[in-house]
């Protein structure tokens, strides 16, 4: 009775970022994984990773291609910036594909024969280079040259029986020219995984990853984004809220302005989110570098997730209105992603806040949800990801400021989604008119982590900086979207010899 040995079907590391983490540790020690994709999917570049990992732990590592030819192997490594040195490179030509005489065959010629030969010249390099990493390329030829689905089913059973038996953690490639015969490879594998590229109408291709199936492995099912970049794959696992819990102070967050603070009953807690919804030109994004100005002057890092500003124009903005945050970001206490919807995934989105994150970002604001919308357009399951995202964050006690422009500017306004559920609190910022002149008011609707005040205040933003005027109690019409003020001119900003008049 044979005996398995106790690091049989351990985690070997795959060599790319983030697909451990989905497959609890990396690809199973001494089995044979199946990764199918279309051409083009990423499948001859996740292999060449796993066996460069290998080579940096000293690991034998064999590269069988009856696809690809070596020369077109050199040229991917290259164009990544590898060097493929210590991996041995097996270029496969069965004597069918021969051009040499002396491999064909001038009497007989037996696809069972060609199958075989080639089947035998697999096994023999084997044996030579005895590999404890191997990538088989592809399956697609075996296919092909078995011409049955039962002698095809049988030799690959056989081939991952030989590689079990030379105890090699082996990747089986194949480019699914032959859908009919998934299900046949997928019950003899141990594990399968699978590379999708979609075409979406507009902007750059999204790729996914999933695993089908991994015996005896509780990986993380569903789709995860991953890119294709100089340096190979990188994937970015879906975020699961649950599995990150961490302790944090509770101390609130103040906006170093007052009026402000008061109207939000003391500041913004840690480990809650904060929706700041309004037309645009309201100063939603300048309500929001108001906390981010006062945490780095206090000595926290920030984190500005940009949709729709460049990062000039936001370091621009800030310093008009006394926010200097020029100077944080040269230090590195403040980090500016400026994204592009129509290049980045939803799944990379989330992979850059977690890294921020996990560097020290205690603040985080996404300016506009409108930019994050067009990056995801099925709005279902930009929620579901809105979600979890914001129970991470809360979770690791993160102060969360969202912004969504509401279309119009004046009159009726409208939100295009709404995520004011997800939201610990909501601030409303609105225009309206009074003495001639076009005002702000800004409002705390909601607030879940303690009292708020009810009042609407006026909202200035000027070269001094953002000001927040005392509560207006003469408003009327302000949650209709069109706010009428009835009180006397001098009770507002800039009529009480305060703007230099």
């Amino acid at each position: 009775m044979s005996v398995t040995a106790p690091n049989d079907a351990a985690p070997v590391p795959t060599g790319v970022p983030g697909l451990d983490d989905i497959l609890s540790g990396g690809y199973a020690s001494n089995r044979a994984h199946l990764i199918e994709g279309r051409p083009g999917s990423g499948k001859t570049t996740l292999g060449l990773q796993f066996l460069l990992d290998g080579v940096r732990r000293g690991e034998r590592c064999l590269y069988i291609t009856l696809s690809e030819s070596k020369r077109e192997l050199l040229s991917v490594g290259g164009r990544h910036g590898w060097s493929l040195e210590g991996i041995e490179i097996y270029e496969l030509v069965p004597p069918e594909l021969s051009f040499d005489p002396k491999q064909q065959q001038s009497l007989l010629y037996s696809s069972e024969l060609e199958l075989g030969e080639t089947v035998h010249m697999v096994k023999a390099e084997v044996e030579r280079v005895k590999p404890q990493r191997l990538v088989f390329d592809s399956l697609s030829e075996i296919r092909l040259l078995s011409q049955g689905a039962l002698r095809y089913r049988r030799q690959v059973l056989a081939l991952k029986n030989f590689f079990l038996l030379h105890d090699a953690t082996a990747l089986v490639l194949d480019d699914l020219t032959s859908e009919q015969d998934d299900l046949d490879l997928h019950s003899v594998s141990h594990a399968v995984i699978r590379l999708d590229q979609l075409a979406p109408l507009y902007g750059s291709e999204r790729r996914r990853i999933r695993v089908v199936k991994m015996r005896g492995t509780a990986f993380r099912g569903g789709y995860h984004d991953f890119v294709i970049r100089r340096g190979g794959l990188h994937v970015f696992p879906r975020l699961v809220a649950a599995d990150h819990h961490r302790e944090f102070q509770r101390e609130p967050a103040s906006s170093g302005i007052a009026e402000l603070d008061n109207l939000l009953g003391g500041g913004l807690d840690p480990g809650t989110s904060t929706l700041v919804i309004g037309p645009s030109g309201a100063g939603k994004s300048s309500l929001a570098l108001a906390f981010v100005f006062e945490a780095l002057a206090r000595g926290n890092q920030a984190l500005m997730v940009s949709f729709d500003e460049t990062k000039h124009v936001l370091l621009t903005r800030a310093a008009s209105i006394g926010m200097d945050l020029a100077r944080f970001a040269e230090t590195g206490g403040l980090s500016i992603a400026q994204v592009d919807p129509a290049d980045l995934s939803p799944g990379e989105f989330t992979g850059r806040v977690r890294d921020a994150v996990e560097r020290g970002v205690r603040i985080v604001v996404i300016d506009s949800l409108s930019g994050y919308l067009n990056a995801m357009p099925e709005e279902q399951f930009m929620l579901l990801q809105m979600h979890e995202l914001l129970t991470y964050l809360n979770q690791q006690g993160v102060i969360t400021i969202l912004v969504l422009a509401q279309s119009g500017m004046v009159g009726q306004v409208a939100s295009p989604l709404d995520l004011t559920y997800l939201s610990d609190t909501v601030m409303l910022l609105r225009f309206f008119e009074a003495g001639g002149r076009i005002r702000r008011s800004i409002a705390a609707i909601k607030k879940r982590t303690g009292a708020h005040e009810n009042s609407i205040r006026e909202l200035s933003l000027d070269e001094r900086g953002l000001r927040v005027g005392e509560p207006l109690e003469q408003f009327r019409g302000v949650l209709t979207g069109v706010p009428a003020f009835r009180g006397p001119d001098s009770s507002l900003l800039g009529q009480r010899g305060d703007d230099g008049a």
